[in-house]
């Protein structure tokens, strides 16, 4: 055997290895989605949720950007909250439907609530006026 032989076979093991390393990895990933472990609601200390009173922050402008750095549509799904870290993943729950979503502001545009919906993610929670929602962080 010579040496280019032997660095040949040694590369060809090494890719091998290198495949068998990516094809394990993308097929635990796909187990966990299908076996539901993907984010799950973080009870609050007490073992419930976390109240507030939330309503919808409207229609978005035309190419409107939020402090998070984001643009809104009409399809948009996300909340405003004023101290919560952009992107943070949250489950937001009304009336028995319950949604994760994300944070994508951080300014309030009405007094009085402590979290504001886009108008998308308002719709699909039946969510009218300003009402009580309920909250958990999210976590994988």
């Amino acid at each position: 055997m010579t040496l280019s032989v032997l660095q040949r076979t040694i590369v060809l093991a090494a890719v091998a290895l290198l495949a068998a390393i990516g094809a394990l990895a993308l097929t635990s990933r796909d187990d966990a989605a299908a076996t539901g472990t993907g984010p799950r609601a973080v009870p609050t200390p007490d073992g419930g949720w976390y109240t507030a009173l939330a309503g919808s922050r409207g229609l978005a402008r035309d190419a409107e950007l939020t402090t998070c750095r984001q643009i809104l549509t009409g399809r948009s799904l996300g909340v405003t909250h004023p101290t919560l870290p952009c992107g943070a993943k949250i489950f937001v729950r009304y009336d028995g439907t319950e949604l994760l979503t994300e944070v994508i502001d951080t300014r309030l545009k009405e007094p009085g609530r402590q979290f504001e919906l886009t108008e998308a993610l308002a719709r699909r929670l039946e969510l009218e006026g300003t009402q009580e929602i309920e909250w958990r962080f999210a976590t994988r």
